[in-house]
């Protein structure tokens, strides 16, 4: 650190993005991206929006917002878009908590909300997991602070029902709850229906996975009106043009590409389903993952172990060494062919630890 870096940073400990190693061509199944290109409408719209980049982008996304409006059965004033999820999270810390309203969401989750936490100077509880990984909800009923629940959960990849979602927003009334939908197009309940019940309820998504555009980043919340006006004083205080011209235009594309989301999803959870049934023959335990990645562990080798030995090999996991899940990986489900070489990369591991 500079001597010039403010001291209020000290004990800021940044988020640890997934690997990225260029010394030789991996299979890359650490980082939750889709094994699927953007789609071709996607695509050729964002093509044809880069002839206008001397522009600024518009700070509204008033056509983005009309089409993903009409495809979520939303009002167009519930939602906002950002540059990624990760923004929108980072903009719920900023407007719904502080000194005297704390955050609180599950001690093994998304590991930035803790950094959202500690940059905005922002209090925070963690509640541990169940001992199967899975989220009490008693523990959040009428617990008084700002919720955040990331559902499936990361890195576990348990959902909850959307009646227990509903539990914890009713039970909150004077408190947002942040549901933190990532994953959910994998298998999960969205959380979007209830925004009209609760005013209290911000529904966060991304673009990321599902849609197959993790690089052109971009996420959005929906919730009630006030909600999104009270995160959009944070946005225009901070960026206005947050999502720009390209990215917006392939969102659209994406929106109007239906066909081929829907034949993506059902892919990676067809071969999510096999790839575990392959692993539990191999003696792992694999928890229910309703997302695009598998949390594994194996008796016969431990998780960093495995973790190690599949880079070896050109795989790439995302292994965490928290005490609790350090016996595990979290293992992105990429195409079927990628699927098969990690599957018989950990046979063979296996056979040599014999």
């Amino acid at each position: 650190m500079s001597k010039f870096f403010s001291p209020k940073y000290d004990s800021l400990v940044p988020y640890t993005p997934g690997e990225q190693p260029q010394d030789r061509k991996y299979i890359k199944l650490n980082t939750n991206e889709s094994p699927f290109p953007p789609s071709p409408v996607a695509q050729r719209l964002s093509r044809q929006a880069a002839g206008d980049n001397n522009l600024y982008s518009d700070p509204e996304c008033h056509e983005l917002v009309s089409v993903a409006a009409a495809k979520l059965g939303v009002a167009q004033d519930q939602i906002l878009f950002t540059n990624g999820s990760d923004e929108i999270l980072n903009f719920a810390f900023m407007a719904f908590c502080d000194s005297q309203t704390p955050a609180v969401f599950p001690d093994i989750t998304y590991g930035f909300y803790k950094v959202f936490a500690d940059v905005c100077g922002v209090p925070y509880q963690t509640i541990p997991l169940n001992s199967d990984f899975t989220v009490n909800i008693n523990d959040y009923i009428g617990i008084n602070k700002t919720v955040f629940i990331a559902n499936p959960n990361a890195p576990t990849g348990i959902a909850l029902p959307l009646e227990d979602i509903e539990k914890i927003v009713a039970s909150n009334k004077n408190n947002v709850v942040v549901i933190d939908e990532a994953y959910v197009d994998f298998g999960a309940q969205s959380a979007i229906p209830l925004i009209d019940k609760y005013d209290n309820l911000l529904v966060t998504q991304t673009f990321s996975k599902s849609r197959s555009l993790a690089g052109a980043r971009l996420g959005f919340g929906v919730g009630n009106k006030n909600l999104i006006n009270d995160l959009k004083t944070v946005k225009y205080s901070t960026n206005p043009y947050n999502v720009n011209r390209c990215t917006m235009y392939a969102g659209m594309g994406a929106l109007y590409d239906n066909d081929y989301f829907k034949e993506n999803c059902n892919k990676i959870i067809q071969t999510r389903e096999l790839t575990a049934k392959k692993l539990k023959e191999l003696g792992f335990y694999v928890t229910n993952s309703k997302a695009n990645f598998l949390f594994a562990k194996s008796d016969k080798i431990g998780g960093k172990e495995l973790y190690l030995a599949l880079k070896e090999k050109g795989i790439l996991v995302r292994h965490f060494d928290t005490q609790k899940i350090s016996d595990y990986n979290r293992i992105t489900v990429g195409s079927a062919d990628e699927m098969q070489v990690f599957i018989n990369a950990v046979t063979k591991i296996l056979e040599e630890v014999k």
